[in-house]
């Protein structure tokens, strides 16, 4: 029996082996790696091809959404399953826009779990049935999308949601251009295209933005949220 190769993206050790350790249960699927970050997912989704990947949402470096977005693009083949404490549904609608392909929240059963990895697999999608229905109701008032996403998220380049982040979780541009691998002066840019275009001209007002928006927990919570 071939086996669904998975990738667990979640920035808990503790909870990346709990998902090792029940999926390793199931004969049909295998964990092929671990990352820690988005930006880690999206390395290792490059290097190992995994057929579906376990997401986190609310990671350092780099979140689960913007790393799903850059992987859907790049490798559509790959199913992200995004498994979340949160169930807002900023994160859910940018999740299903991004590609995503399900979303459940943490305290799903293992089984549940499984199940949810074997149907996106197989092309399907599969979310929680109560972010189904936050989405039916939702979409029910405000009739049928065009497809045009109102949304600041979907204006910035991947490289500059990336810089976002990163200054949100309070690092200066010299600390953000070396874990980028850029200079100093194209974080410089970076940050200045932000603020141009979403019209917000501190850094207190990026870091209030990207986490209105989910695109970080704030530097003070980033560690400890899921």
């Amino acid at each position: 029996m071939k086996r669904i190769s998975v990738l667990l993206a979640d920035d808990h050790q503790i909870v990346r082996e709990g998902f090792r350790s029940l999926l390793g249960h199931e004969r049909d699927l295998e964990v092929v790696g671990e990352a820690a970050n988005g930006r880690e997912a999206v390395h290792l989704t490059r290097k190992l091809h995994p057929e579906v990947i376990v997401m986190d949402i609310a990671m350092p470096m780099l979140n689960g959404l913007e790393a799903t977005r850059q992987i859907c693009k790049a490798l559509p083949a790959t199913r992200v399953l995004i498994l979340s404490a949160h169930s807002d549904d900023v994160y859910v609608d940018q999740a299903i826009d991004l590609g995503a392909a399900g979303f459940l929240l943490k305290q799903t059963s293992a089984h549940v779990l499984a199940s949810a990895i074997r149907t996106v697999h197989q092309g399907n999608t599969y979310f929680a049935p109560e972010i189904s229905k936050q989405v039916r109701t939702r979409r029910s008032k405000s009739g049928p999308r065009t497809g045009n996403i109102e949304n600041h998220n979907f204006r910035l380049s991947s490289r500059e949601m990336e810089v976002l982040q990163l200054i949100a979780e309070g690092m200066s541009n010299k600390r953000v251009a070396e874990k980028l691998g850029v200079s100093f002066k194209t974080v410089d840019k970076h940050r200045q295209h932000l603020m141009g275009k979403l019209d917000i001209h501190d850094i207190a007002g990026l870091t209030r933005y990207a986490i209105a928006k989910g695109i970080t927990v704030g530097s003070s919570r980033v560690a400890s949220a899921g």
